[in-house]
């Protein structure tokens, strides 16, 4: 729609688009809805590639260097670090939630601190990869 639609290709017009337009709809919800199957990210990233062969001028280049050239990272990336960030603002209270709900804590008198989270073993991949 983008392609078919704007006639100015140029790096800030298309990342501005992409932004505002695709990149929310790849994103809702990813705190839920956790990718782990290959052919689920494969699917999700080939959007944000297609996105980036629009720029006038890199449409061959490589995947990585087109998004080197953008300043845009890979997506599978952009979830783990919004992950990242997500634990450590629960588990430093900076949201008004019980951290008991989502972790918990690994407190065997083990070395290192006491944030440290114990990992449980599931049976199921839904709950593993929650």
């Amino acid at each position: 729609m983008i392609k078919r639609d704007f006639i100015d290709r140029s790096k800030a017009t298309i990342l501005a688009l992409y932004k505002s337009l695709i990149r929310p709809h790849l994103e809702y919800c990813i705190q839920v809805w956790n990718l782990y199957l290959a052919k689920d990210i494969k699917l999700i990233e080939g959007v944000q590639r297609r996105a980036t062969k629009l720029v006038h001028g890199i449409e061959n280049w490589k995947y990585d260097d087109r998004l080197k050239f953008l300043g845009l990272t890979r997506l599978d990336k952009r979830r783990i670090r919004n992950d990242l960030v997500k634990t450590f603002k629960i588990l430093n209270g900076f949201y008004n939630i019980n951290k008991g709900l989502f972790f918990d804590l690994d407190d065997g008198g083990r070395r290192g601190h006491e944030k440290k989270l114990l990992k449980r073993r599931f049976r199921l991949d839904t709950r593993k990869f929650f």
